[in-house]
């Protein structure tokens, strides 16, 4: 049994595959209160769903690309089971998670995306180090910048542990409305660093504040 917030069909507006369409599936609650959060709306809405109801509302979207999100997914443990399903029926599955739980039970199909909190979410303390050891060359590392120190910090964590050569991509995420994407570019080519820009193109898309897209 999952507490599902949303399931939804949209573009896909970060990582590797934005641009991309996909189903979401936003699972509710999370023990982290970053200061930045955007759906603090899966904190706590959301109904009871077997994991074949789940399934089913997926497949009915025809569309082979799936995110399991959140709040924090991997505080519900029926989300593994979700995860060998839908992997089972020959889905693309990604998880993100805020990288302050262990990922090490997450199948080994899974495409895991894994958020390293930054100093300004005042949820950095939480950030479960062992998790970069697992990485594999499919997997990609999210850091969400507000401000220079947050940069800093990011890129000391790049560095110190070579995620561009263990992992699929390193993306550098600006506060959406806080953090000038251009002002983070620019840090990035000055400094070299092989990580990627990311923008959340859904807001761009339909706006800041829209759900279900």
């Amino acid at each position: 049994m999952l507490t599902i917030n949303e399931i939804f069909h949209s573009i896909q507006g970060e990582s590797t595959h934005a641009g991309e369409p996909c189903v979401f599936v936003r699972l509710t609650a999370c023990d982290l209160r970053c200061r930045w959060c955007d759906t603090t709306y899966a904190f706590h809405e959301g109904r009871k769903m077997e994991v074949e109801e789940v399934a089913r509302q997926v497949r009915a979207f025809g569309c082979p690309t799936v995110e399991i999100t959140g709040g924090e997914p991997l505080l519900q443990p029926d989300v593994y089971t979700l995860m060998e399903r839908l992997l089972a029926e020959g889905c693309s599955v990604m998880l993100e998670t805020g990288g302050h739980r262990s990922i090490a039970d997450v199948p080994a199909g899974v495409i895991r995306i894994v958020d390293v909190k930054c100093p300004a979410s005042g949820e950095a303390a939480m950030n479960h180090w062992p998790n970069l050891d697992l990485l594999t060359a499919k997997d990609e590392v999210k850091f969400v910048i507000q401000d220079r120190a947050d940069y800093d910090f990011a890129k000391s964590i790049v560095d110190r542990h070579e995620l561009p050569e263990r992992c699929a991509a390193v993306l550098f995420s600006p506060v959406h409305g806080v953090q000038d994407p251009r002002q983070l570019a620019e840090w990035i080519l000055l400094d070299r660093i092989h990580v990627r820009l990311q923008l959340q193109v859904h807001k761009y898309i339909w706006g800041a504040d829209v759900r279900g897209v």
